[in-house]
């Protein structure tokens, strides 16, 4: 018959917390050892993909660990990924040459009727 095991610590539930497997001691015992929880991939805060040159660590891990290497040497880094970066950079600049563009087009529309009516008084 097998030999029943007990759980080590004060939770003793099957949650997702508190997953076991199970280990023979050098005495020949058979104990349960508790695994701690997988780490998922840090994601690109835009599209979702995963962002290269960062560790996956569960969320507390990542205070034990220096700066340069939870992010990556770029604006963003860390949070976006390079396409998403790229994309924000050139969507910005659109912005502002339309407002230049708007600026523009108004100036010249209001010069348009003083230029008619000077070539009408003639």
């Amino acid at each position: 018959m097998a030999q029943r095991l007990t759980y080590r610590t004060r939770n003793s539930y099957n949650t997702r917390s508190n997953k076991v497997k199970v280990v023979k001691t050098p005495g020949g015992k058979l104990v349960y050892q508790h695994a701690k929880k997988l780490a998922s991939r840090p994601k690109c805060g835009g599209c979702e993909k995963f962002l290269p040159g960062i560790p996956n660590l569960r969320p507390r891990q990542y205070a034990s660990i220096s700066k340069p290497q939870k992010t990556v040497q770029r604006a963003y880094g860390g949070v976006y990924c390079g396409n998403c970066v790229r994309d924000r950079i050139v969507r910005a600049f659109l912005i502002e040459e339309q407002k230049i563009v708007k600026k523009v087009v108004k100036s010249t529309a209001a010069a348009a009727p003083k230029e008619k009516s000077k070539k009408s008084k003639k």
